[in-house]
């Protein structure tokens, strides 16, 4: 046995007695100045000559986004918030020097106001689950740390107690759904890849997540990018592809920095690469960079954009799995599908199918984003009820306004209005609703938020992102998009509704792709909960919740030219 596989799979536990400063890299954090909070961490501790003492590390996203610049300090697990340099200082002075904790830099329950010292004590985390999120914000993205918290144990399981055949009927069994959108069976797929004959196969992470407000899967590459190569290569393993790539979008440069090291830091371990641990396994993988076409999410198009052609999607089948990369068959997981791979592997499928309600195992990170006290990263089991995200976790609605709708999926997805607050959070569930759970994007709006508004938005992302390849969805969602400008603009006729609704049923039926075919899942839905909504706009030419500025004017105006009419009466 290699000195290395010997490591692997030795039972290891979380290292909490190391003195360290964690300081939140996340995006939110990296805007408010979290480099300049570090900074000040590392100038005080070498002034005060214990810098090589405790490491000052940069970490994935912490899940909170409301909190940031945040740091932890371990082995206390104190977490402060909303740090500027010279409170960086006073943590150095005060807690790290004088063993004072600093309760005026902690945070405080806005509802009973009690000081919450630790992480795991807030309501936005104690309520969750944290098993794809489990080293984010808690380990540094190094394969060093990554090994010290049971990394690569689940890949050294699978290549000494496991064949191929166990490993695919290991995660059939857990009832893992693609956390990408379409929510397909997992194992289903790679089964498919395994038993296609072929002389090369490929696995391809699909982190080109596009929706707007979702950012589960930069995060999980930002913070834990580790997990994702160790998922990959099970999936290689398996599936009998020596090679695979990493397609991320551009946008997203801290995720692909830390990928790029994270494979450098693997290959230099020899678990990329060949005769991986010594069991006769290769397989390595790359990073490709997408442009930031939202369609490219869809399998089809990414392997034509991998290809080196344009992104275009098309017909099914043959699928991926049959025909994919250069001809051969390819397996396709998103990041949090991918991520859940180690867990399962390691820890065994009934471990996964006890979290969940039967045909949604597991947990689902939602990206909750809008309305809401407080927005981040929220990971809990599929089955989790709206109500509980958004006021338990999430703290409520910010003024204590009312909860109006909450869109789930994103672009593709649908709206859910308040009478599904205690709805469940499923695959199953939220389909029965007329919405999907998608990626996981899930923005929250309140009683100031305009619906007829909110489908403009959607429709005008999904118009200018499509292909433009078929029709209905080229021609179709530019001709709903007019539509939708003119009620929002004051300009709405009798008979839009209708004409709306004839188009969203056409591009569903006929485009020729997944974007087309769901673009008009976010109109559908606020048109059966918010009828009323869009009749205001067009009969009364009047926005209920405010937000649309053109009928706010045209109302003013009518309002001036009533006064003027009655003041010359008077006269």
């Amino acid at each position: 046995m290699s000195t290395l596989l010997g490591e692997l799979t030795r039972e290891r536990v979380r290292p909490e007695t190391e003195h360290r400063l964690l300081v939140c890299g996340g995006i939110p954090c990296s805007s408010k100045g979290c480099r300049e909070v570090k900074e000040s961490l590392d100038d005080e501790l070498r002034r005060r000559g214990i810098a090589a003492e405790i490491p000052v590390e940069i970490v994935g996203c912490i899940g909170d986004c409301s909190l940031g610049p945040a740091i932890i300090v371990y082995p206390e697990g104190i977490l402060y918030q909303k740090l500027t340099p010279d409170d960086a200082r006073t943590i150095v002075r005060e807690h790290l020097v004088g063993g004072r904790v600093v309760e005026a830099l902690l945070h405080r329950d806005p509802r009973s106001d009690e000081i919450l010292r630790q992480r795991e004590t807030m309501p936005f985390y104690c309520g969750q689950t944290r098993l794809v999120l489990r080293n984010c914000g808690v380990i540094s993205a190094h394969i060093d740390d990554y090994l010290k918290y049971r990394g690569y144990a689940a890949l050294a399981r699978a290549l000494t107690e496991m064949s191929p055949q166990e490993v695919i009927g290991e995660v059939k069994a857990s009832g893992l759904r693609g956390r990408g959108g379409g929510g397909f069976p997992t194992g289903r797929k790679w089964k498919l890849v395994r038993e296609t004959p072929a002389d090369e196969k490929f696995v391809i992470c699909n982190a080109d997540e596009g929706d707007p407000g979702a950012f589960m899967d930069r995060n999980i590459l930002e913070g834990d990018p580790h997990s994702i190569i160790e998922g990959m290569l099970i999936a290689g393993y398996a599936t009998g592809a020596r090679r695979g790539y990493i397609y991320v979008r551009a946008e997203y440069p801290i995720a692909v920095h830390r990928c790029r090291e994270a494979i450098r830091q693997a290959r230099r371990k020899k678990l990329l690469g060949e005769n991986i641990l010594e069991k006769g396994f290769s397989f390595d993988l790359e990073i490709r960079t997408g442009a930031g076409a939202f369609v490219c999410g869809e399998e089809t198009a990414l392997i034509s954009s991998l290809h080196g052609t344009r992104g275009d999607p098309e017909p099914r089948p043959p699928f991926p799995a049959q025909k994919g990369l250069w001809g051969k068959p390819t397996l396709i997981n998103n990041v949090e599908t991918l991520a859940n791979i180690p867990l399962i592997i390691l820890h065994g499928a009934g471990r996964f199918v006890e979290l969940g309600p039967e045909g949604s195992p597991g947990t689902k990170v939602f990206a909750l984003a809008g309305k809401v006290r407080h927005t981040g990263l929220v990971e809990v089991p599929l089955g989790t009820t709206l109500r509980q995200i958004i006021y338990d976790i999430g703290g409520g609605i910010p003024g204590d306004k009312r909860f109006k709708a909450a869109q789930t999926g994103g672009p593709s997805g649908g709206c859910l209005g308040e009478e599904s607050l205690d709805r469940p959070m499923d695959y199953d569930s939220l389909r029965r609703a007329g919405s999907i759970i998608g990626s996981g994007g899930l923005i929250v709006m309140d009683e100031d938020s305009c619906m007829v508004d909110l489908a403009r938005f959607y429709l005008d992302f999904n118009q200018d992102e499509s292909c433009g390849k078929c029709t209905p969805c080229r021609i179709g969602s530019k001709r709903m998009l007019e539509l939708l400008q003119g009620i929002t603009g004051g300009r709405g006729e009798e008979g839009d509704l209708e004409r709306l609704e004839q188009l969203a049923l056409l591009m569903k039926n006929s485009s020729l792709c997944g974007l087309g075919r769901t673009a008009p899942n976010p109109l559908l839905s606020t048109l059966r909960i918010f009828r009323d909504e869009y009749l205001a706009h067009i009969r009364e030419r009047r926005c209920p919740a405010g937000a649309c500025r053109a009928l706010s004017r045209q109302q003013g105006s009518t309002e001036e030219g009533t006064r003027a009419e009655a003041e010359t009466v008077d006269r």
